[in-house]
């Protein structure tokens, strides 16, 4: 197993992916992301791994990924299509870097699953900013 990693560029938080997500389902379409380039190791990544979402310079959620294949962007031209699971999965928030593209993800290297008990404390109610600030103080 093996996971992902990436910028999720255009959204500002998990509640805006989320719904931009229950409404692509809703449409009949499915849970799909382009990227240019195709994951050598595609196999490992679909064996149980996820795709790490960075959102506003931090990884703060995952969502399996189902299937890796050849895709083509409207002009004609190959690329990937990583189709996803329809859960987003809290994790605990990491601040990341701006990169380009993906990055291949080492499970011992992937941050921990937020369980069911971190939504009850009221952290995902928290303005984003302010959950920003006090996750890089070390103190959520």
């Amino acid at each position: 197993m093996l996971h992902l990693t990436k910028l999720c560029v255009g959204i500002s938080d998990v509640a805006q992916l989320r719904s931009l997500q229950q409404a692509r389902l809703a449409a009949g379409g499915e849970l799909r992301h382009r990227t240019r380039s195709f994951p050598r190791r595609a196999a490992e990544v679909v064996d149980g791994g996820s795709l790490y979402w960075v959102i506003a310079g931090a990884t703060v959620v995952r969502q399996r990924v189902v299937d890796i294949m050849e895709d083509h962007w409207e002009d004609g031209s190959r690329c990937a299509a990583l189709l996803f699971d329809a859960d987003l999965v809290a994790v605990a928030a990491r601040p990341t870097r701006p990169f380009q593209g993906w990055r291949y993800l080492d499970p011992a290297a992937a941050p921990p699953d937020l369980g069911a008990s971190a939504t009850a404390t009221g952290r995902d109610e928290l303005p984003d900013t302010l959950r920003r600030e006090l996750e890089a103080l070390g103190l959520l």
